[in-house]
Parts: structure tokens; sequence; C-alpha cells
């Protein structure tokens, strides 16, 4: 028995022991869990880093020859100011975002990298990079929780580094076949370069063309000398030669840069160029109004313009040239503005030199004519605008977006409208109305001047009338965020406003000089004053001469800027008739002159005759002084309180107004009288 045990505990001995598991030990699992989860913390520590402008200095010394040299570039300063044009047009409440640290490479020789920041009073050093690619503006951005505010004015941009030399003899002889000398050619800073043309699919010698505002090159265009060829570094969004241009001379204006080498090189210094030809999309003779934003360099410039002794407009003898002279002395002026004609067989100043020579271009000079707006001219100077009306008519102005209302009454570039109304009968609403209509569908641009609506409840209307949905909450449906983005975006692309933030008066002169920056700066087309009372008056004049005055300065510069002037006025107050309704006020109702009637190109009245129960709101036109723009006479819209919009009345279907509807502004709603 003990043996048989004794062989069986043997054979136990002999069996080979137990595998270990499959797979990794367990201590591994979990040490890969730890150290993922770790990389995770590292990763999510390094996402909210930010980057440190007095660390990267530091950085910078130590690296300061290992990427060439370096210099500071400063940015010029966009225009100032916002869509809120004040007195002064100042730049916002708020201190621009925009830093002025840029480098770019030069050849200079310099022992150290340098980066130029601006600290915020307080010490505030929480800034980051930025660098666009596209167009190559650099800077700092605070970073701070505010959104950045946006800007319709454009940034200047820096033009890529080129390889550039003396002018060659091939590119001499190009520009001396055109009339241009090396002397002229030198003086404006033409160079040679070989440059890569896509329109001719290889790299070949061109002429290098800079855009240049004191000292600081912008941008380039570069043309080829073997054939028709372009390219363009930078945003050209100034005028070529404008570092030329003297204070007190006549300021030449061309559509293209051999234009004015023309001039030039026939004796004249203050001589520019348009950046890009004149704007190819013409409507009926003029520039359409989605064109406007091409015209930036009009701003750019606006120092040397004002100061300028006269402003002679050079451009192409084609529609497109002619179109685009007028748009100038629109924004500029006419009444500054002069016109050059070219020779028969002659479309342009440099075909003009080449053609019959310098004496030619100084008679073209010397013989141009004022802009017919003011002033003594022989009928000659009006034969092309009378065969036009002779062949096709006056046609008729634009239209309010309302085919009944058009039968009435259409919005003419140049004149005036006086609008009137008993208070809250929804007139500054009916305005309001047509210029959304106008911007959504013609492209054209307006300025406000409300002194009863802040500007952040008129915007909130604009955009509730472009929407057509209540900005504030209420029963209704009210608009999305995403809709409220639109109309932001809406409303900045086409509106700009007057604003006095310390609530003081303005007077009428400041307020037209408001209004032709706002034309010269985002081509305004149309204007609305609401109310006249509020306007600034003298104490040497009475109230009647004061009003003449101010409708005389009003219809001139309308005249001559070439827009669309709405001017609001109250009516003194009426008695109620023997059927107990008050009457619609005409002209001759309205308080403090007769030249209220007397000096309106058109005359409006919006009147609701039962404002406590139907929404129906008629429109009267009382006076219309050229039966091509409308005819006096009377129709009816309807009002929708909620979302601010005027729509066609359809009788006895009554406006249902929520009772839980909450208008902040009760100023001059549809609301009883």
């Amino acid at each position: 028995m003990a043996e048989e045990l004794e062989a069986e505990i043997e054979e136990e001995e002999e069996e080979c022991p137990k595998c270990p598991p499959v797979g990794a030990p367990a201590w591994m699992a979990t040490f890969a869990d730890m150290a993922t989860l770790l990389m995770a913390f590292f990763v999510l520590i390094l996402s909210f880093a930010e980057f440190n402008v007095p660390k990267f200095k530091q950085i910078s010394g130590s690296l300061k020859n290992a990427f060439g040299v370096q210099r500071l570039v400063p940015v010029v300063e966009q225009p100032k100011g916002t869509t809120v044009l004040s007195l002064n047009f100042s730049p916002s409440p708020s201190p621009s975002v925009t830093k002025q640290m840029t480098q770019q490479t030069t050849n200079l020789e310099k022992k150290e990298l340098e980066v130029k920041t601006e600290e915020d009073e307080g010490g505030e050093q929480d800034k980051t990079l930025y660098q666009c690619w596209h167009c190559g503006q650099q800077g700092i951005v605070p970073m701070r929780e505010e959104l950045p505010e946006i800007k319709r004015e454009p940034t200047m941009s820096i033009a890529k580094k080129v390889q550039r030399k003396e002018l060659t003899d091939s590119s001499l002889g190009w520009l001396q076949e055109r009339g241009i000398s090396k002397e002229t050619a030198t003086k404006v800073g033409l160079v040679s370069t070989n440059h890569w043309i896509q329109a001719l699919g290889k790299e070949t010698e061109c002429i290098m063309f800079p855009y240049t505002n004191e000292g600081q090159e912008y941008a380039y265009k570069i043309r080829s000398i073997e054939d028709k060829g372009f390219a363009c570094s930078g945003a050209p969004q100034t005028f070529f030669n404008v570092q030329g241009v003297e204070r007190n001379d006549d300021l030449i204006i061309c559509e293209g840069e051999m234009d004015a080498l023309a001039f030039i090189e026939t004796g004249y210094e203050s001589v520019v160029s348009v950046p890009n030809g004149a704007v190819m999309k013409v409507v009926d003779g003029q520039i359409d109004p989605k064109e406007d934003n091409k015209f930036k360099f009009l701003w750019a410039a606006k120092k040397k313009i004002e100061a300028a002794a006269r402003i002679i407009i050079a451009t192409d003898a084609d529609s497109a040239g002619q179109a685009m002279a007028e748009e100038i002395a629109r924004r500029i002026g006419k009444d500054r503005c002069f016109k050059i004609e070219y020779p028969d067989g002659c479309k342009d100043a440099n075909d003009v030199l080449v053609k019959l020579g310098k004496d030619a271009i100084d008679k073209i000079v010397v013989g141009c004519k004022p802009w017919p707006v003011a002033g003594l001219y022989d009928a000659s100077h009006f034969y092309e605008q009378l065969d036009e009306i002779y062949e096709n008519g006056m046609g008729r102005g634009e239209s309010t977006g309302y085919d009944n209302v058009d039968e009435l009454y259409t919005v003419v570039a140049g004149q005036l409208t006086v609008v009137t109304g008993h208070p809250s009968s929804g007139k500054s609403e009916f305005i309001d109305q047509i210029m959304v209509n106008m911007a959504q569908e013609k492209g054209w641009k307006f300025a406000i001047c409300s002194f009863e609506n802040e500007p952040r409840l008129h915007i909130a209307k604009l955009i509730s009338k472009y929407i057509r949905k209540p900005f504030f909450q209420g029963s209704m449906e009210r608009l999305t965020n995403k809709e409220l983005q639109d109309g932001k975006e809406f409303v900045q692309s086409n509106f700009s406003f007057l604003y006095q933030a310390d609530g003081s008066l303005s007077s009428v002169d400041s307020i037209i000089e408001r209004l032709k920056i706002a034309v010269l700066r985002h081509g305004v087309r149309g204007a609305i004053i609401d109310p006249y009372n509020y306007i600034q008056r003298g104490r040497d004049t009475s109230e009647t001469e004061w009003i003449s005055d101010v409708l005389t300065k009003l219809r001139v510069f309308a005249q001559a800027h070439g827009i669309h002037l709405w001017f609001v006025a109250h009516p003194t107050k009426m008695m109620r008739g023997t059927d107990g309704e008050v009457p619609a006020p005409k002209g001759y109702d309205i308080s403090g002159s007769a030249a209220w009637f007397a000096k309106a190109d058109v005359g409006l009245t919006v009147h609701r005759p039962n404002p406590s129960g139907s929404p129906m709101s008629e429109i009267h036109i009382w006076k219309c002084r050229f039966s091509w723009v409308g005819k006096q006479g009377e129709t009816e819209l309807e009002f929708d309180v909620p979302t601010s919009t005027y729509r066609k009345y359809v009788p006895d279907e009554f406006l249902d107004i929520p009772n839980d509807y909450n208008d902040p502004d009760d100023d001059d709603d549809i609301r009883p009288f």
C-alpha cells in the first residue's frame, strides 16, 4: 500500500507545470490606461495655452541671427469710425483691437530681430499674433472676451517681395513707344522684373508699377512688355502716384497708370490713377450700386482730395470710363470737378500723347469744362442728355417696393422728399421700409440721422423689416439667432448712422458735412433726417427764415451729390372734423414755414384715419414737382406692428396685435393719438 502511494506521488511530480494566462500581464494594461490618461491631460493643458508676447520677444532675441534681417513695418491705420458717423467722424468708443506689430524681411543690415508690441494700460499682455496669408496683413490681437468690432473700411495690405532691377533697354523701349521717357518712369518708381504671367503661361520680362503712399509700398501691378499680360500683389486700395500729389495743385484722376504717365510726361505733377481701372458693371450709364465697394481708394486719399484746387477727371471715353467719372464726381462733389474731353480718334490720355503729342495734352487740360451742376452753361453742354430723353423719355424713379405706391411716387436721386404725418402715424416706419426694400432690390446704401431713435433700436427695426419676423419676444414666432446674424450683416452692409452720443444738437451744416463723408466713404445714395425740430437753430434768424435756409442747403447738397433725401417734419396740431376724425396734414399744415411746400420736390403724408382699429395707413402725395416722378393722389398700405413691416392693404381684415407684445420704442409706432 505504501509503495502504491509513493508511485502516485512520483507520477504527480513528473507532470508539467501549468502555463500562464494568454496575453499581457494585468499590470501592463493598467499602466497603459494610466499613460493614456496622462497624455490626454497634458494635451488638454496644451490646448488652453496662449501665445505670450513677452516670452516670444525673449525667444526671438536668441534667434536673432537665424532668420535673416528684419525690420519694423508700420501698418497704415485703417480709416477710423464705425457705421455710426459722429460729428467729427471719430473712432469707435472702444479701442480698436488692431495693433501695429508687423515685420518684413529686407536686405538692410540689422543686428537683431525687433518685434514691436503695445501693452494695454495696467500691464495687460495677453495677446496673440495673427497673419493673413492672402493679403499679408500681420499684427497682434488682445485676447479678450469681447468680439472684435467689424469695420467696413479696408486695411492696407503689404505687397510681397519681388526681385527688381533698373529699367532694362527693352522696358525703356516699350515705354518710349508710348511716349514715356526714362526720367518720367524713374520719377514714379517704375522698375523692371521677371515675373510669371498666368495669361501667357510663362515667366517674362515685365514693368512693375508700385502703389506707394507716405513711403510705404502697399501693392504693385505688373505688366508684361511682350504681350498684354498682368499680375498684382497686395490689394491696391489707393491711387497710383498718390505720393506725388502736391497741396493746392489741380488733381488729375486717370483710369490707368499709362494715362497718368502721359500727364506726368507733359509736366503735370499731381496726377493719379485709379487702382483697378473702370468698374465694368454699368447700368443705364451709371455704376451699379453693388460695385460701391470698389471705390475705397477715394477715402484713402481724402486729405489730398480736399486740399486740391480743382479735381480734373480724365477717365476713358468709353461708357465704363464715363460711368466711373460720374461716380467719382458724385462722391467728391460735382461743384469741384472738371471733365476732360478727348479729341476725335483718341480714347484716353496716352492715346492723345502718342498720336498728337504733349501740346495736345496741354490743350485738353486747359479746355476742361466744369461738371454740369450749377452755374452758367451754353446749351451744347446738355445736348447729349437732351437726345437721351428724346429717344427714351424721362423714365421713372426707383421703385418703393409697392406697385400701388409707385403709381404715385418713385425715388429719384438728387431730390428732396418732405414727409409729414401726425405723431405715431408710422411715417418714419414707412421711409425705413422703403430704404430696406431699395437696399434689397437695388443695392442702395443709406445714412440715417434719427434724433428720436437710438441706433440699437433703429437697427432692431431694420432687421425685423428685413427678416419679416418680430425682433422682440411675443406670441408670434421670433427671428432665430441665425436670422439675427443675417440681419446684422444686411444692416452693416447698407446703413450708416449719424448719431450724437452726447445728446447735443446738430446744426444743418454739421449734418451735411457728415453726409458728405458718408457719400465719399460708403457710396451712400439716400438719407433721412428725422425730425427737423431737433436741428440746432441760430438765434439771429426767425424760424421761417431758418427753415427756408435749411431746405435750400439740403436740396443743393442732394443735387450736387446725387442722393435722395427724406426730411421728416411734424405738422401743427389739427382739430378733429365734424365726423370726429383728424384730417391728413398737407404741406401747408407743417409748422414753421410755407417753404415746406414750396421747396419740396415731393410732399408725402402717412396717415392713419382709425389708429385704434384698422391697420390701414393712407399714403398721400400732396406735391410732385415732376410728372415723370409721380403724381398727386392717395393709396393704402397695411402696417404689421410685430414685424414693423408694410404690406398690401386688404379691406375688412384687421391686424391682430398680441397683448403680450412689447416694443421698447413707442415714439413713432402705430398707436392712437
